[in-house]
């Protein structure tokens, strides 16, 4: 009997530790995988590196995913995809898309003629 209760607390411990630690991430990874199973071309998605692309090809048996970024094809594991936005929204919001591009455009543009004229005013 004492034998029992003296490794109560590690029984208790290890319960704890189950339930707060290891079953959230057993749920998180398989969150995860499904996500990646669920993944076709057309989809948005970001990479852990924080690129954002459209899914353009997608290979299970290589768990390869080719990615198209305004034009440039880049191809990375499944495991460097952090988030997948579903269905071809993307394509819906072509438009919406094309204008933000165009607003940051001149932006930029707006940007560097403030800085060109600030380098002539200090010369």
């Amino acid at each position: 009997m004492e034998f029992i209760l003296s490794f109560m607390p590690f029984i208790v411990l290890f319960a704890v530790m189950y339930f707060m630690l290891i079953r959230p991430q057993k749920k998180q990874a398989q969150k995860k995988q499904e996500m990646l199973n669920d993944m076709k071309p057309g989809d948005a998605v970001v990479t852990i590196g924080g690129l954002h692309g459209v899914v353009d090809e997608v290979s299970q048996s290589s768990q390869t995913v080719v990615l198209d970024c305004e034009g440039v094809y880049l191809t990375f594991t499944l495991g460097a995809i952090a988030t997948v936005t579903q269905g071809g929204n993307i394509v819906d919001r072509q438009d919406e898309i094309e204008v933000a591009n165009d607003i940051a455009r001149e932006e930029n543009r707006e940007d560097i003629a403030e800085e060109s004229d600030e380098t002539e005013s200090t010369l």
